[in-house]
């Protein structure tokens, strides 16, 4: 069994140890879960992750309890034959996250011998996590151009605190391309993606949202329609706008903004806040936008972190914007799993790459 010391890390660092558990087909046993949070142990989502996990492979767990700061994880049904895939349920409960719990699950694909579904309860668009525009635009997409195939489907948003959302992730046994994204293409464009809980729909909080984003994004010079830096060409660059009123048990909003470019995808989300304009929020989302645009990575920060564990089953190059706490921890437990990926600082950011040719 595998030991692995989680004391310096967080929730990811547990989420992406039972994938790779299952990956590699090989027990583990984690300390010291989520060590560096105020309140370490498995809370709602955590425990959620875990349990769901162990219900598709048939994993032997012990300490599958809130609260719990070491776990032991044997995927025993996982086998040479793969997993078996099939259709599961889950009720994370409050606003825990469901895309967090779709993150762990993606890289399954690779080793499903048929079709996974599963279907989750809480929050879809809640605070330290991807918005769900952001998993399902963003993410799948940039996947999708390298294998992976997958989509997701939702039923109702769940905003924090009450959470209620659900939607379905679904799954298709995938091989994984190496993934090429080194260099930036030229911009081809934007969309956005604004979404209010129906309690907010008189106060027109989605157009408002998406209204201070096309206000604050600055496209001129960034890529193709920047050609005199005019307000018309911003526009033009403009490839998508959705507007969504959405049931939830909680009164919320989410903005996300998606930038395409020449090989690849960058997100960039922000949620709605008690007392907080919605158009700063469209605003504070562009902002993001801009600096990227600025730099030459090829991706966002958070995907940066997310790609790491693609990048180690599938080779490649990424040029990410920053090395983040986040890529540190996920290079030493790749590592740790005998799936080393390099690293190369430079001026801005860094090229997180792994050889496609290795096991």
């Amino acid at each position: 069994m595998r030991e692995l010391d989680g004391s310096s890390a967080g929730g990811q660092f547990l989420r992406s140890a039972l994938t790779l558990s299952v990956l590699e087909d090989e027990p583990v046993r984690l300390e010291n879960v989520r060590g560096d949070r105020p309140n370490p142990g498995l809370a709602n989502q955590h425990l959620a992750v875990l349990e769901t996990m162990a219900e598709v492979c048939d994993a032997e767990v012990s300490s599958a309890e809130l609260g719990a700061e070491t776990v032991e994880f044997d995927p025993e049904g996982v086998g040479a034959g793969g997993l078996e895939g099939g259709s599961y349920a889950v009720d994370i409960g409050t606003a825990g996250s469901v895309t967090l719990l779709f993150d762990a699950l993606l890289p399954l694909a690779t080793v499903l011998e048929a079709p996974l579904s599963v279907t989750a309860t809480g929050g879809t668009d809640v605070e330290w996590s991807p918005p769900l525009e952001y998993f399902r635009q963003v993410k799948l997409p940039l996947l999708g151009v390298h294998g992976l195939v997958a989509s997701c489907e939702v039923d109702r948003r769940g905003f924090y605190p009450d959470g209620g959302g659900r939607a379905t992730l679904r799954i298709a046994p995938s091989s994984l391309e190496p993934l090429a994204l080194e260099r930036r293409g030229d911009l081809e464009g934007v969309r956005l993606y604004s979404t209010e809980s129906a309690s907010l729909a008189d106060r027109d909080v989605a157009h408002r949202q998406l209204e201070g984003a096309l206000e604050r994004l600055d496209l001129a010079g960034a890529g193709r329609n920047a050609d005199d830096g005019s307000d018309e060409d911003d526009q033009l660059a403009v490839l998508e706008r959705q507007e969504r009123t959405a049931e939830s048990p909680s009164p919320g909003s989410a903005l996300v903004i998606r930038v395409d470019h020449g090989t690849g995808i960058a997100g960039f989300g922000t949620l709605g806040e008690r007392g907080k304009p919605a158009e700063r929020v469209g605003e504070d989302a562009a902002d993001a936008a801009n600096r990227f645009l600025e730099g030459d990575a090829a991706v966002d920060r958070h995907m940066g972190d997310q790609l790491l564990l693609f990048l180690a089953l599938a080779g490649g190059r990424v040029r990410v914007p920053r090395v983040t706490d986040h890529v540190e921890t996920s290079r030493a437990l790749l590592e740790a799993f005998g799936r080393e990926v390099d690293l190369e600082r430079r001026e801005e950011g860094a090229v997180v790459s792994r050889s496609p040719d290795l096991p």
